[in-house]
């Protein structure tokens, strides 16, 4: 898609009906929801312009394709901008995967916001400004920002701009596009936030911007009613008055049905850095999402500390096995390819093939989880077979020499699969696994477990029997890597020393790396970080917040010398 005024020229476009602005560099893969956007809208027969990381200081590049005729879109890009600008003690992140050259000196803090004001800058009483991507998604109704300390107001507010597409969003997008092009009301579009003079009194009253300010109890009921509206079948709409206005959050657009799945992944992207981007440099992502297959939206796992669940939604939809072979033989046209596919996977690689037949028909349940700490819920039955055959699938295309699952595995699932768990992981270590297996225990007392949603400890032992029998019996040395926080709400520092001594007596391991919660919108940890209370209990819980105790906790569990002196104290 174009990003200067010279690859409009050579199409002989005199405008575009969309410029989308994000704060990554432009990069054309199905990995990056901004491209995904604008394939999606070239697809609808629309004029589609692209322009990543705009200089903040200047109009050069928000100027350079001119001004759309129907709207702008803007986006933080791929991760949420201050995460991505910020470690989880404060400190700025010197390097950015997803800008040339690595450097991070791209991406503004709070980039939709800073795009927002620099459209309405240069561009006096312009089109409207739609927002979407997941700094947008996330931080669509009032909600906790770490890095200021505060609760903020719904970011649509912030950057005065006019509609807001949240979650993924295909079908809103369309919908919205096709409403403003023939200047029809759009307010009734699913998947979208607008701002209103007035409630809508159909959908639910959220708790006011400042009734939130006043009482945290009231911030965590409006969080619950947040969460639980974020299903297409289940939900209702959401209104919030913020100052003398009100949010308004109609109910979730639907999700795709596999062939839609299918068609997107059909788009024509070229999987490179447009030129324009890179002779800057190259972006590093490109290195893992170039030659990796996205198998499936959706996660139902529902970590507290995970925003994923929230975005990308709690049904998982599925490509068809026809269609990611197809993927996978495609690969086979790019000159740097070489037979190895780095990720065939999604949000939790092996959740691709099944769903709960409830849920499917009625929605998300509000009063029960899928999986929690202490169990699967009986109508949720974990199933590998189509996993299995697809994968046994992929190592069959012409070309493919090694095909490697990266994404996250939930080991709770294969263990909870009588029939086919054993299986599946047979299979995982046979042929997929790239020396380590990554699993996400995070933490091991279960007080902190439950505050998580993560499942007991038991479970990774059993599974780690299970999965160094399996490598015994093929002959490997594959080894497990598991992700660990420190500080997460309920945490201390005792806690990571019982962390660590488990690690040593029942994993046989001494953690190399563990990382620092960090509070992020759209998540019940957050929550707890904010008000130091359970949500479900309200019952106040001790939450870490000096940076130099939480660096202890992390330190504790990672320092080899550590161990010793975590049983002195």
């Amino acid at each position: 898609m174009p990003t200067t005024r010279a690859d409009m020229d050579a199409r002989g476009w005199d405008y575009c009906d969309i410029i989308l602005v994000s704060g990554d560099a432009y990069i054309d893969s199905p990995f990056i929801g901004v491209a995904m956007v604008g394939r999606m809208l070239e697809r609808m027969g629309y004029k589609v312009g692209m322009i990543g990381q705009p200089d903040v200081k200047s109009g050069e590049d928000i100027l350079r394709l001119g001004e759309p005729r129907l709207y702008w879109g803007v986006s933080g890009g791929s991760v949420d901008s201050m995460v991505s600008n910020y470690t989880a003690t404060k400190k700025f992140r010197n390097s950015d995967d997803y800008t040339p050259g690595g450097k991070n000196d791209k991406r503004p803090d709070r980039a939709i916001s800073v795009y927002c004001n620099l459209i309405r800058q240069h561009f006096k009483n312009t089109v409207p400004l739609v927002l979407g991507g997941i700094e947008a998604s996330l931080r669509r109704v009032t909600h906790y920002d770490y890095w200021s300390n505060k609760l903020k107001k719904p970011i649509l507010f912030d950057a005065k701009a006019d509609v807001l597409i949240y979650g993924m969003g295909e079908m809103a997008l369309e919908e919205l596009t096709r409403a403003m092009d023939e200047k029809r009301d759009y307010r009734d579009v699913r998947g979208i936030c607008y701002i209103s003079k007035e409630p809508n009194l159909d959908f639910h009253q959220m708790p006011s911007h400042q009734d939130c300010l006043d009482d945290k109890e009231k911030y965590i009921d409006l969080f619950d009613l947040f969460y639980d509206n974020n299903d297409p079948i289940a939900a209702n709409g959401l209104s919030q008055a913020v100052d003398t206005r009100f949010l308004i959050q109609n109910p979730p657009c639907h999700h795709l049905n596999e062939a839609a799945m299918d068609e997107n992944s059909n788009l024509p992207f070229t999987r490179e850095l447009h030129p324009y981007y890179a002779k800057m440099g190259k972006v590093k992502c490109l290195e893992t999402i170039k030659f990796s297959i996205m198998t499936h939206h959706g996660c139902w796992g529902e970590c507290n500390f995970c925003a994923i669940g929230v975005h990308q939604g709690r049904t998982i939809r599925t490509r068809s096995e026809e269609n990611i072979l197809a993927e996978a033989n495609d690969f086979n046209k790019y000159k740097d390819y070489k037979g190895i596919i780095s990720d065939v996977g999604g949000p939790t690689a092996n959740m691709y093939g099944y769903e709960c037949n409830k849920k499917e028909k009625l929605g998300t349940c509000d009063h029960q989880r899928c999986v929690d700490a202490t169990h699967l819920c009986q109508s949720m039955k974990p199933n590998h077979s189509r996993n299995i055959n697809l994968l046994r699938q992929v190592r069959e295309v012409p070309g493919v020499r090694k095909a490697f699952v990266a994404s996250g595995v939930r080991y709770d699932l294969i263990t909870a699969d009588k029939e086919h768990g054993y299986d599946y992981l047979k299979e995982m270590v046979k042929h997929h696994i790239s020396g380590q297996m990554k699993v996400a225990p995070e933490h091991t007392q279960q007080h902190v477990l439950e505050l998580m949603g993560k499942p007991g400890k038991q479970t990774l032992i059993d599974f780690k029997k299970l999965y160094d029998k399996l490598n015994k019996e093929e002959g490997k040395e594959q080894f497990l890597t598991y992700y660990l926080i420190a500080a997460h709400p309920g945490c201390e520092e005792k806690d990571m020393h019982e962390l660590k001594r488990f690690t040593k007596d029942e994993l046989q391991m001494n953690p190399e790396q563990a990382q620092v919660f960090t509070p992020t919108p759209g998540t019940y940890s957050a929550v707890m970080y904010y008000t130091e209370m359970d949500p479900k209990t309200r019952r106040k819980i001790f939450v870490e917040k000096d940076t130099k105790r939480k660096e202890k906790q992390k330190q504790i569990v990672v320092n080899k010398e550590s161990f010793a002196s975590g049983f002195a104290s």
